[in-house]
């Protein structure tokens, strides 16, 4: 089994992208078992509660990779997300992690660091960056 770790955020579109991209692979519906991963920070979810299930990116993201036969776990988190998504990814012992990429200035990554960037340069796991989905279904 080929286990792949999905850090989403709250963005339905980019978890849309890092699930499409899961249940593209080959035989994924027989080969592949995804973690979903959620971290609460001090900017996510907004008033909604502390509650994976409530949250409408991770919903979307479980049920377009179950549709596609894909084995789906959920996990949450809080606090700093780079390091929860490392380490997720050492204690589920993954073979990929999927990112969601956004588009940022170079001024925007300097200034406010990025999730994306940091988990590459800090991991020997092969890393897969999506983008946004624009075909939302």
């Amino acid at each position: 089994m080929y286990r792949v770790l999905i850090p989403v955020d709250d963005s339905e579109s980019r978890a849309l992208a890092q699930a499409n991209y899961v249940t593209s692979l080959p035989n994924a519906d027989e080969e592949i078992e995804a973690i979903l991963l959620f971290v609460f920070t001090d900017d996510s979810s907004g008033d909604v509660p502390r509650s994976v299930t409530r949250v409408r990116s991770v919903r979307r993201a479980r049920e377009h990779l179950e549709d596609h036969g894909v084995e789906v776990t959920v996990h949450e988190d809080s606090m700093e997300a780079v390091d929860n998504i490392l380490r997720h990814a050492e204690e589920e012992d993954v073979d990929s992690i999927v990112l969601g990429g956004r588009k940022r200035s170079p001024a925007g990554k300097a200034l406010f660091g990025s999730v994306t960037q940091r988990v590459i340069l800090n991991t020997d796991k092969p890393v897969v960056v999506t983008g946004e989905n624009h075909d939302e279904e």
